[in-house]
């Protein structure tokens, strides 16, 4: 993965700038913004998002996980 995919209406992606962090995602749509970790796949931050669509977003980052925590780590050992 880029540090950005599409899926659906949700734009997944991280950022450079994440480098000290834990592995996590920032998923946006519109004008909104949540931050999954993905260790424990808890919300670290939400910007909008009801708490239903939370949920449903959870649900998207958990069935491609490894795929983002192997892209995540790919991407910040380069």
């Amino acid at each position: 993965m880029a540090p950005s995919v599409r899926i659906g209406p949700y734009r997944v992606r991280f950022y450079a700038s994440d480098r000290g962090e834990p592995p996590h995602v920032h998923v946006l749509r519109d004008n909104l913004m949540t931050k999954i970790w993905l260790d424990s796949l808890s919300v670290a931050e939400n910007r909008g998002f009801s708490a239903r669509e939370v949920a449903h977003v959870r649900r998207i980052i958990r069935e491609r996980r490894q795929e983002f925590l192997e892209n995540w780590h790919a991407f910040f050992t380069e």
